[in-house]
């Protein structure tokens, strides 16, 4: 099933955990709705921009799901509003300035990211009905996710 011009639901939904642990991972009608809004205001306009699949690692994740990564039930993944992906060849600060410059958004997060290799980490995206625009960085620090604001947009 299709949930936009160029991202299917399957790609939105897959875990290798879910399968492996035997968890349901299925959204709710308001769910889809909310993933059909991040792939028009999000995924699609990153897409059309730089002309380059976008590779998704991680979209909807189901409560259980989310324990079982070791993230949190509070996480806009249950919601089906944030998504974790990357563009193979363009390094992923890049992008994330380019989200932060264009779109419409609520949390853009270059989690993992080391700003001495352009392509590590990945991106987390989210859009919902009160975005926040909020620009951040997410590290660990002896043993705890830290998140920072990234100021400075190129």
């Amino acid at each position: 099933m299709k949930v936009s011009e160029n991202f299917s639901l399957t790609e939105l939904t897959y875990s290798d955990t879910a399968v492996r642990l035997g968890l349901k991972n299925e959204p709710t009608d308001e769910i889809l709705r909310n993933l059909q809004k991040v792939c028009q205001f999000i995924l699609e306009p990153i897409r059309n921009h730089f002309e380059n699949p976008v590779v998704i690692t991680s979209g909807f994740r189901s409560p259980e799901l989310c324990l079982a990564i070791g993230s949190t039930i509070k996480s806009q993944h249950t919601k089906g509003e944030a998504v974790d992906f990357l563009i193979f060849g363009i390094a992923n600060k890049e992008v994330a300035d380019w989200i932060v410059n264009n779109l419409d958004y609520d949390q853009c997060i270059l989690e993992f990211w080391n700003p001495e290799q352009p392509n590590s980490g990945w991106i987390h995206c989210s859009f919902s009905s009160n975005n926040r625009k909020q620009y951040l960085r997410a590290y660990k620090q002896h043993g705890f996710i830290v998140y920072e604001p990234i100021k400075n947009v190129s």
